[in-house]
């Protein structure tokens, strides 16, 4: 059996860094600030289906290697461990450019405890990782993004207001967000879009 989704394996632990953390779409019986260290929050992932097309693809996040990522850990119980798994794998695996791993996660908790939580990791070897992209190539996709879960934009810049709840401030994706909100310069002098 599958010990991602087996009830005996006890209570479930996913750990969310985009979308995830303000759109969960799963039960879950706790919910911690939580920190997943060996990995970072990327905006890398071109999107086929969920926020853009393969003709126009939008970009959306993925745990890339290196540094530290703070997220969301939940807390699932083993009842619904099978159920939320195959939920997580409908709407994160739909072209595989993910991989599944149980990483140690740190709680923000007192004291801080550390528990094994479901990561999704990008898949450098995809056709769909895009790297380490310019911040013009990037507002470039997400402008153009809209798939099956709406407007890439809108993505990107609630994945900001998650962060921001959570005293968090990364400043390339903070400054993406600024841009697609319509800040910006015209011959040196900031304007803001109608």
């Amino acid at each position: 059996m599958d010990p991602l989704t087996d009830p005996a394996a006890g209570d479930l632990w996913v750990f969310g860094y985009g979308s995830l953390m303000w759109r969960p779409g799963f039960e879950y019986v706790e919910r911690f600030e939580a920190r997943l260290i060996g990995a970072h929050r990327a905006l890398c992932v071109y999107s086929f289906v969920h926020r853009g097309t393969p003709e126009r693809p939008g970009l959306v996040l993925g745990l890339d290697r290196g540094g530290a990522c703070r997220g969301i850990a939940f807390r699932v119980a083993a009842t619904k461990r099978a159920d939320t798994v195959a939920y997580l794998r409908a709407r994160e695996q739909v072209t595989m450019v993910y991989r599944e791993f149980v990483r140690p996660v740190r709680l923000k908790t007192n004291p801080e405890r550390v528990v094994p939580a479901l990561c999704y990791m990008v898949d450098r070897s995809h056709p769909q990782y895009a790297g380490r992209l310019t911040l013009e190539q990037q507002i470039h996709h997400v402008r153009q993004g809209h798939g099956q879960s709406g407007n890439n934009r809108d993505y990107v810049i609630a994945t900001v207001s998650a962060l921001e709840e959570l005293g968090y401030r990364e400043t390339e994706l903070h400054l993406l967000a600024e841009r697609l909100k319509g800040v910006h310069q015209t011959h040196g002098a900031p304007t803001t879009s109608p």
